[in-house]
């Protein structure tokens, strides 16, 4: 218990000078922050240690520095990749208005239908493995799926079903 009320004197006594400056340090507040939690932290980690040195203040103040160096080489780091190489981004096609329609009148059915139909039908699985990933009897699941066709079947028209499903 004398080490928490130790840590406690230490980090009421000291917190305002090293956000201070580490916050000069960084130029940003947030940054500076969260570097100086990420040192308190492992101040508190190793106190047994920490408070037996000269100033542990320094010690403190001097992780905080480094973790926020750290942090921006890392950003740097990144920065420069990012010019070097370009950010690698896929051309991904929008979803065609069939595919909305579709996702629309699923939201629309309850969890359970829509869950089944989306395990049956877009993983593949077997009806018995559907009932295991959800914890259902196969009955319950078979079930389900008629519903749920039913329901997609009344929410879309039946050629629009007929050829997702088949797809």
């Amino acid at each position: 218990m004398a080490d928490v009320e130790d840590f406690d004197e230490f980090y009421r006594g000291s917190r305002q000078r090293l956000l201070g400056y580490v916050y000069l340090l960084t130029g940003n507040l947030s940054e500076a922050q969260d570097a100086v939690q990420e040192a308190y932290i492992r101040a508190w980690q190793r106190w047994s240690t920490v408070r037996g040195h000269d100033n542990p203040e320094a010690w403190v103040r001097m992780v905080a520095t480094r973790v926020a160096i750290n942090r921006w080489r890392s950003l740097r780091s990144r920065a420069r990749a990012y010019l070097r190489y370009g950010v690698t981004t896929t051309d991904t096609p929008p979803p065609d208005t069939d595919t909305v329609e579709v996702v629309a009148a699923l939201r629309r059915l309850p969890e359970e239908q829509r869950t089944a139909i989306a395990l049956y039908y877009l993983l593949g699985m077997p009806v018995a493995e559907v009932a295991r990933k959800t914890g259902a009897p196969v009955g319950t699941v078979k079930a389900r799926l008629s519903r749920g066709r039913a329901a997609l079947a009344q929410l879309l028209s039946v050629v629009e079903f007929e050829e997702v499903v088949d797809a």
